[in-house]
């Protein structure tokens, strides 16, 4: 039986140590088609997570994809300051090439209205791994364009359990929490991949060892991605894989459990901001909320090792 066709992507992005380990994975495997990257200020501003895109797919010799420059900031407040975790290059300090290709002239929303409206109708998914201001803009600016979309997948939100910068919030939704509401009430196709699940998928230094045996530039460069994360956080045994999740799940869905939540997003100005409340009046979103987390990073390792 022949191989499916590649799915066609378009990453949304803010690089980013876990970012970065999943936009090589994307470029690792057979079953994505990747059209673009659209960056967003997130873990770092904006200029970085740019630049930083454009440097992944450099070191991966993938000039042919474009790297398009998104928002600058929230759709209606002021930034959050950058996270010390990604270090001050927003990759843990991981040395890679400069961009060989300049970011697209067009402002990430008004690139993806454009390609969406070239593309037949749902053949284009996006995988979304940091705020979701850019796709925010786009539902906001050309609704139209944006219904063509085929799938969003995206990182962000805590369901059931602690939140990482607020009791309840991520910081993904939290760091723009008017555009995850817009995402959200939609309507559009969307799948969450949660804290509740990414807290499970969990690389050791052991399984950085195991990658850099096998040689391979992708999964070596991954390597040293997961290491980074131990620099300053030397008394941990592992860290989790938030955003390779959203490509986890897009290649095996089977090794996760959804559930169909009715969500609201709250857009407060208080430690809520972004927080996710179950009700019954909320928009119905595809949630997932467990996960095998040994299968997950087995595929991850397999996908890698094999590129």
């Amino acid at each position: 039986m022949p191989d499916a066709k590649p799915r066609l992507i378009v990453i949304d992005t803010d690089p980013g140590i876990d970012d970065a380990i999943g936009i090589l994975l994307a470029l690792a495997s057979p079953a994505f088609s990747i059209a673009g990257m659209t960056t967003v200020a997130g873990n770092i501003g904006i200029e970085t997570t740019t630049r930083n895109g454009g440097r992944l797919l450099a070191f991966a010799g993938r000039e042919d994809i474009p790297v398009v420059q998104g928002g600058a900031a929230p759709l209606s407040r002021p930034g959050p300051e950058p996270l010390n975790l990604h270090g001050e290059n927003g990759i843990g300090g991981v040395a890679l090439p400069e961009p060989v290709r300049p970011p697209e002239s067009l402002p990430a929303a008004a690139w993806l209205a454009e390609f969406l409206l070239d593309q037949p109708a749902g053949a284009v998914d996006i995988f979304a791994l940091g705020p979701l201001t850019n796709i925010a803009r786009l539902f906001i600016d050309n609704p139209d364009a944006a219904r063509r979309i085929g799938r969003i997948i995206a990182m962000g939100g805590v369901v059931h359990e602690v939140g990482n910068v607020g009791p309840r919030s991520e910081f993904n939704l939290w760091a723009d929490p008017e555009a995850a509401a817009v995402v959200v009430s939609s309507g559009l196709p969307l799948v969450l991949v949660p804290l509740d699940v990414t807290r499970r998928v969990r690389a050791s230094r052991e399984f950085a060892q195991a990658l850099r045996v096998a040689g391979k530039p992708l999964a070596s460069m991954v390597a040293d991605l997961v290491e980074s994360y131990f620099e300053t956080k030397t008394h941990q045994e592992s860290r989790p894989l938030h955003d390779p999740c959203v490509m986890l799940f897009a290649l095996a869905p089977e090794l996760f459990r959804l559930e169909d939540l009715h969500l609201v997003v709250n857009t407060g100005s208080t430690e809520e901001a972004g927080a996710l409340t179950v009700d019954g009046n909320g928009t119905p979103v595809q949630v997932a909320i467990g996960v095998d987390g040994p299968a997950v990073l087995d595929l991850l390792a397999r996908t890698l090792t094999a590129a």
